[in-house]
């Protein structure tokens, strides 16, 4: 069985947001393994856990350009975005927190812009943009 890779969703525009963590758009996205394993390459920077850690996922759409695009934390809780365009993505809760270069306590949620939103969450066994 192959991996299964969703690579971003690129928006040339936000690329000042995004190039400077390394970001390769034809290489770089969201890999499920044959073994079971969800990781995420964003440029430099990876995050990775078992299929078994993941608690759902969930579309979400129409960003605010600042808060869309580049890797940051969130400002409310402990969660992460990866983040190539202000149209869309795919939360994926973790049932245990997932640590990353930005924060080794661990991210409760990852946020990537995926250009497949809905096969990503369907993929990861959750119903697909409940709009």
């Amino acid at each position: 069985m192959p991996t299964d890779f969703f690579p971003f969703a690129i928006d040339k525009k936000l690329a000042a947001f995004w190039l400077p963590f390394g970001l390769r758009p034809s290489r770089d996205g969201v890999s499920i393994t044959p073994d079971g394993t969800f990781s995420v390459k964003y440029g430099f920077l990876k995050l990775e856990t078992p299929l078994t850690n993941i608690d759902g996922a969930h579309i979400t759409r129409d960003y605010r350009w600042w808060t869309a695009a580049g890797a940051r934390r969130s400002f409310v809780d402990d969660g992460l975005t990866f983040g190539t365009n202000r149209a869309g993505g795919v939360c994926v809760h973790f049932r245990e927190p997932v640590p990353s270069a930005l924060r080794r306590a661990g991210h409760s949620a990852v946020t990537v812009t995926v250009a497949d939103l809905e096969g990503l969450t369907e993929r990861l066994g959750s119903p697909s943009d409940p709009g």
